[in-house]
């Protein structure tokens, strides 16, 4: 990437005069949402492949490339689940190789209430962040883990990987990759497809640990698996099915050419490659931003005050700064925002 993504014209943190002219933050959104979208039905997901609930194969019986879609690791943003759901009607088989749909944590799912949506994104620990092979050959044990640790092998198989997420605030859709041109090039593909996100975007990863799209078998030097994630769009909009159904088709349309040549066979727009040169977290319990930024956004000049940290104001470094997802509700030693530089248009 030849995006320069150290070059940075000005500090993130700097600490506020007392008497200051700077305008306040916004202050906290109540955790009011709206849920447009309802439940799907995941009855026919209990059974399950190889009697694993969550775990659907379909199998063309000719060689090709293994693939793999997986959604509701949250169990809250079931807008991936709704379209696996969908897909699994048609009887999806491709036209070379192996589909294998995940719903991977059902039992965050079924525990989800209206009422209080966010409580039901995992049971015991968050099932991103577990996918260490430290962590997963060893002795604990949590419901997130021990299912990571059945889904692996079909993980593991995979020559090209789907994550499908959604985000709480409101955010553009986006592609999101390891630190592996392979999985660059997968990504990419899927961008420059019609309808679909054309920001592909490599980031720093979360201190909390390793997520799906980390495993080891994407990760590995001599590798060729290649792993993406998804953020379709908000958590309970319809149009975010639409979106992650948009990608899973484009997807299942290009796999064999991603998988032998790295590159679509029909790019309708180039993608968009950015890189995250740093991840902003809340010093303080009064972190605000200055607007209701939505993740996406492009601010144009370097020094432009986006947030107030307690006693710290948070600029952006460089300009042409990209707004990554930013948290409107950060805890104390949370991740607020993730700041990103455009790198360059790809073909694909």
């Amino acid at each position: 990437m030849s995006c320069k993504a150290g070059l940075r014209h000005h500090p993130i943190r700097i600490r506020q005069p007392q008497l200051t002219e700077q305008l306040p933050g916004t202050g906290r959104p109540a955790e009011i949402f709206k849920i447009d979208l309802p439940l799907p039905d995941l009855s026919a997901w209990q059974g399950g492949a190889h009697d694993i609930p969550g775990v659907c194969i379909f199998d063309s019986g000719t060689a090709g490339p293994e693939i793999v879609v997986s959604a509701l690791v949250h169990g809250n943003e079931y807008a991936g689940a709704c379209a696996l759901e969908r897909l699994r009607q048609t009887n999806p088989v491709p036209r070379s190789g192996r589909l294998t749909l995940i719903l991977a944590n059902l039992s965050a799912f079924n525990a989800f209430d209206r009422t209080h949506p966010l409580h039901s994104r995992y049971c015991d620990e968050d099932l991103n962040r577990v996918w260490h092979p430290g962590r997963l050959s060893g002795h604990e044990h949590s419901l997130e883990l021990d299912r990571a640790r059945r889904i692996r092998p079909f993980i593991q198989r995979a020559d090209l990987l789907l994550d499908i997420h959604s985000t709480l605030w409101p955010s553009e859709p986006l592609f999101i990759v390891p630190p592996r041109s392979r999985s660059v090039e997968l990504a990419c593909a899927l961008a420059s497809g019609k309808e679909l996100p054309a920001l592909v975007l490599t980031d720093l990863g979360h201190n909390g640990g390793p997520r799906l799209i980390e495993e080891g078998h994407f990760m590995s030097a001599g590798g060729t698996g290649r792993s993406c994630l998804l953020e379709a769009g908000q958590h309970w909009e319809k149009n975010t099915v639409a979106v992650a159904e948009a990608a899973i088709l484009r997807l299942l349309e290009q796999a064999e050419n991603i998988h032998l040549a790295g590159k679509s066979s029909e790019p309708d727009h180039p993608a968009v490659t950015a890189i995250v040169t740093d991840n902003v977290l809340a010093r303080s319990s009064d972190f605000t931003f200055v607007k209701p930024w939505v993740g996406g956004k492009n601010i144009p000049h370097a020094g432009s005050v986006i947030a107030r940290d307690g006693d710290d104001l948070i600029c952006t470094p460089y300009d042409n700064c990209l707004l990554i997802m930013p948290n409107h509700r950060p805890r104390r030693g949370q991740l607020a925002v993730r700041l990103a530089r455009i790198c360059t248009a790809s073909q694909s």
